[in-house]
């Protein structure tokens, strides 16, 4: 048993190696039990799940997101000490490549922060504050950053393969959140297209799809395009469904948010990994 665990979950942290069949269902199964206990306790504190709430939401997805990329420019030697608080980032440890700062740790340090900011700012009835709380433990770690950004402008292909579709879905849905899904897996398709078929070539750092399934696609198709292709029209379908379907608004709005993170999350990550060069 302690080879099984090994083989499948702890090795491949450490050797980089992505993901594989098995701890990909494992991770699908927690996630998806995981989802319906959050919802079961935002319902038993009746919790509003609005749009100020998503865009709350939405903040700590740009933490955890932008954490993992701190850890991959340091793993990858792009992070240096060039003021006092970049050497106390390397010094300390913490952002260091690990259980915490990998997925799955990411997800789980990121869900532990934003269930605790909501229930002390529920019990405060000042949910509005969430965002803002998102934010303060998110700029700090874009900052920190931000010096080494020397690939940035290579983002914009990448945002106008996201933005595209989620205008037609905005004209269409005439829904923001609904749009926002098809943003966010738009997302994710383009930045896994554009930094493994474009980007690696022209930087000359190599790429390579960690999940098993969007991996399969890119390796079927010879193109990640149709995985950004698939992607998106996933989304549309899933937006679709949700439009139509005979639920509550806030139940609605929920599968949305999670849907929403399944994109933006990698997405983010993506883009400001490519950013790095890490």
């Amino acid at each position: 048993m302690e080879n099984f665990i090994y083989d499948y979950f702890i090795q491949p942290i450490w050797d980089h190696s992505g993901y594989n069949i098995v701890n990909t269902l494992t991770y699908a199964i927690i996630a998806i039990v995981s989802i319906f206990l959050i919802h079961k306790w935002f319902k038993s504190i009746k919790l509003k799940v609005d749009e100020n709430f998503i865009l709350g939401v939405m903040t700590f997805v740009l933490f955890g997101s932008t954490v993992r990329v701190v850890t991959d420019s340091i793993d990858s030697n792009v992070f240096a000490p060039i003021t006092p608080i970049h050497e106390f980032v390397l010094n300390s440890h913490i952002w260091d490549y690990g259980y915490f700062t990998v997925t799955p740790g990411i997800y789980i340090v990121t869900a532990f922060l934003l269930i605790i900011s909501i229930a002390v700012l529920h019990k405060m009835k000042r949910m509005d504050l969430l965002k803002f709380a998102g934010l303060a433990i998110w700029l700090p770690h874009f900052l920190i950053l931000l010096p080494f950004m020397k690939y940035m402008l290579f983002a914009i292909p990448i945002l106008v393969l996201a933005i595209a579709p989620a205008y037609i879905a905005l004209r269409y849905f005439k829904n923001q959140v609904l749009a926002l899904v098809v943003a966010g897996q738009a997302l994710d398709g383009a930045a896994t297209f554009f930094v493994i078929d474009y980007f690696s070539k022209i930087s000359g750092i190599q790429y390579f799809e960690q999940h098993v399934f969007s991996a399969a696609i890119g390796a079927f198709g010879g193109t990640f395009f149709f995985f950004y292709l698939i992607k998106t029209a996933i989304a549309f379908l899933a937006s679709d469904v949700i439009n139509k379907e005979k639920m509550d608004l806030e139940y609605k709005y929920y599968i949305a948010l999670v849907l929403m993170i399944m994109g933006f999350a990698p997405g983010i990550r993506d883009i400001l990994r490519m950013a790095v060069g890490a």
